[in-house]
């Protein structure tokens, strides 16, 4: 298995790709869309490109479990509520949501995936 530096590389330089923007913008802690403005369509290709990078396959909602946030069941007026939180937990292991937790509005997810939580999901994908 890969170390995670070699993990942060590739997944740094998947993003470089994807998204056209400079590696020293590309740090663990920086966000998908706040940072690195990466919209729903460049989803596609990030996943696309991990996909590539490590002969992985990644299911779609996998990495970002768009099913979840557009059910009735798991969110009332665009907030995610306690059943989708759980099962939010439960498909994004790899995923740091204390953050989201606090303010559970359906857009702040993918405001607050960062390049470290892409990392982890990748390492969760190996190690599966």
């Amino acid at each position: 298995m890969p170390s995670q530096e070699e993990i942060f590389a590739k997944v740094q330089e998947a993003l470089v790709d994807a998204l056209g923007v400079d590696d020293d913008e590309v740090t663990p802690e920086a966000t998908l869309q706040g940072d690195l403005d990466a919209e729903s369509i460049d989803f596609l290709d990030i996943v696309f490109r991990l996909e590539k990078s490590f002969d992985i396959k990644i299911e779609r909602g996998e990495l970002f479990p768009e099913d979840i946030l557009t059910s009735t069941d798991y969110v009332q007026d665009g907030k995610v509520n306690a059943d989708g939180l759980a099962k939010l937990k439960e498909r994004m292991p790899f995923a740091d949501l204390s953050k989201f937790e606090t303010d559970p509005q359906v857009q702040n997810l993918g405001k607050q995936l960062t390049v470290a939580d892409m990392v982890a999901f990748v390492e969760h994908k190996l190690s599966a």
